[in-house]
């Protein structure tokens, strides 16, 4: 018999995350609902999760709080749920490695398909480069894709969320070829990508951050008006395959 993907929904309301936690057991996922950090630990700690949904506004610790934490401590799937229309909730759950997040007042049909979604990428996960690609150096800097550990410099590791580090090597792997946003999803997510569209800018936006000399004008990472991105290779400092 296949086990059940285990849920945690984190929501301080207790009406609304015992409807979601129901609705998700209904359609055969195994789910438990808390009321915030300290709740979340003492499950986590004794019932390992696959997933957690996350309420952004919370007193106390709110959602990106936790979400930091469990991105830091654990590999596990984390959807956060936002106010409408807020933004900025979104891009900073994204930016500290939620994999993905659905709006209030919550459709639970959306949600479920969006858990559903996680649960089946974070399943498939594959490399995103060939091991005769391990690492390559543009710019300044070197990108071990294998490892995912993208280093400046002065040989310190800067920290990538785990979309981010796909995104890069399947930039690294395709130097010099123009790359609509469809097929960098398809690239990173296959066919779950759909859940991502709206996100594909902000995360080349933040590695851009991470990468360029002048974000505003970039060289590595550049923007194919009309059509999509291309990964330079003859930026300043080329592009180089790494020895092992």
């Amino acid at each position: 018999m296949l086990t059940q993907p285990r849920i945690l929904v984190v929501d301080d309301e207790a009406d609304l995350r015992e409807t979601v936690a129901d609705y998700l057991r209904h359609h055969g996922l195994d789910a438990r609902a808390v009321d915030g950090g300290a709740a979340m630990r003492r499950v986590l700690a004794e019932w390992p999760a696959d997933l957690v949904v996350l309420d952004v506004r919370m007193p106390g610790e709110d959602g990106l709080t936790l979400a930091r934490e469990l991105r830091a401590s654990r590999d596990i799937g984390i959807v956060m749920a936002t106010a409408v229309g807020d933004v900025v909730d979104r891009v900073v759950g994204l930016e500290l490695g939620a994999d993905d997040y659905v709006a209030k007042p919550l459709d639970l049909r959306e949600l479920l398909a969006r858990v559903r979604a996680v649960l089946r990428r974070r399943a498939g996960r594959t490399p995103a480069v060939s091991p005769t690609e391990v690492a390559v150096r543009f710019g300044r800097f070197a990108f071990d894709a294998d490892r995912g550990e993208l280093r400046c410099p002065a040989g310190e590791a800067i920290r990538l969320t785990r979309s981010e580090r796909d995104l890069l090597a399947a930039f690294a792997r395709n130097p010099g070829r123009v790359l609509t946003r469809e097929e960098l999803l398809d690239l990173l997510k296959g066919d779950d990508a759909d859940a991502f569209d709206r996100s594909i800018d902000m995360r080349i936006a933040r590695i851009r951050r991470k990468i360029e000399v002048d974000p505003g004008r970039p060289e590595i990472i550049r923007t194919v008006r009309g059509a999509g991105y291309v990964f330079n290779s003859l930026s300043r400092s080329g592009l180089v395959r790494l020895p092992y």
